[in-house]
């Protein structure tokens, strides 16, 4: 039945960044992925392999001004992504949740393909490490990608004393949930909504 690929290729090009993005959503977690800033590529990886996407991604940014306009432009470009990749939304889940523990740290992350942009993100800030993505900017890369991928979004971190910690729970966890939400499930013909669309 469903035997359609669903890849996406995005490019945005501002004055402050450049940014490719090459989505597979039924991939075997595959990463490349470069954005200037390690961490950052880290964490991306970490959603690709554990929600088995292939996810290539290339951003060239103002970092020497701050990480927030490359951070923020890789959110909505990777959300355009999802949502060219993902078309109409028949056939699939449409909900995914997954809980995900990292040494002390322990995320909760459930995803809604609603094709309505809702973010909730309750992550305290922990002592401070010597990460540059902070869970603050975390937020932002999450809050752009959700407004560009129709997704209600909500990250809840329970506990965490590391912040590196903090963030790959959180990362983990979205790639596993996004998974779930985007997998097809046979008993659902069309889209799964009352109304018929999302």
């Amino acid at each position: 039945m469903h035997n359609m690929k669903r890849i996406a290729e995005i490019e945005r090009e501002t004055k402050e960044t450049h940014v490719r993005v090459s989505l597979t959503v039924d991939g075997r977690g595959q990463a490349e992925i470069s954005s200037g800033i390690p961490f950052f590529d880290h964490m991306l990886t970490l959603f690709t392999v554990h929600g088995f996407f292939d996810l290539f991604l290339h951003a060239k940014g103002d970092l020497d001004v701050d990480f927030h306009h490359t951070v923020e432009d890789v959110g909505l470009v990777l959300g355009q992504a999802v949502t060219k990749a993902l078309g109409e939304r028949k056939g699939i889940r449409r909900y995914g949740h997954a809980v995900t523990p990292m040494d002390d740290a322990l995320a909760a992350v459930t995803v809604d393909l609603s094709n309505r942009p809702f973010l909730v993100y309750n992550a305290s800030e922990p002592a401070p490490s010597d990460t540059v993505l902070s869970p603050s900017l975390s937020k932002e890369f999450f809050r752009a990608l959700v407004n560009r991928a129709g997704m209600n979004l909500h990250i809840n971190v329970s506990y965490g004393e590391n912040e590196h910690h903090v963030t790959e729970s959180i990362f983990k966890a979205f790639g596993r949930a996004l998974d779930q939400a985007s997998a097809f499930d046979e008993r659902v013909t069309g889209v799964l909504s009352s109304k018929g669309v999302l």
